[in-house]
């Protein structure tokens, strides 16, 4: 049963900077889009980002372009998120995910088989 396991969450002032990472040692067969989440306290999960399962294809959602970079690093099981200029309303706990559907619907939480535990990314002054 695949586990993505994320780390790299914390609290940050804003427009400081965070890198999260998910890591399964599934991720280098190449049969896994993998999407990042968020759910802040009293709200749905979004999608917030995802990517194909070579990493030819990336998608982010409107309110963390040009702030948010996801890669994958197939040699280290990794799928990163960079996220930059991070907003107090960026605060929410952020999961990975990981399906083998097509990409196509990557940003549809309901499409993703597997998910790790979360991570807490805090974002205030």
């Amino acid at each position: 049963q695949l586990q993505p396991v994320e780390s790299g969450g914390g609290l940050v002032q804003p427009g400081g900077s965070l890198r999260l990472s998910c890591t399964a040692s599934e991720f280098t067969s190449g049969y896994y889009n993998i999407g990042w989440f968020r759910q802040a306290p009293g709200k749905e999960r979004e999608g917030v980002s995802c990517i194909s399962k070579v990493g030819a294809r990336t998608l982010y959602h409107d309110s963390v372009k040009g702030r948010f970079t996801i890669s994958r690093d197939s040699g280290k099981n990794t799928v990163y998120l960079q996220m930059n200029s991070l907003k107090p309303e960026d605060t929410a706990v952020y999961y990975c995910a990981a399906k083998r559907t097509p990409f196509g619907q990557c940003a549809l939480a309901t499409d993703y088989t597997y998910w790790g535990q979360g991570t807490q990314v805090t974002v205030s002054s």
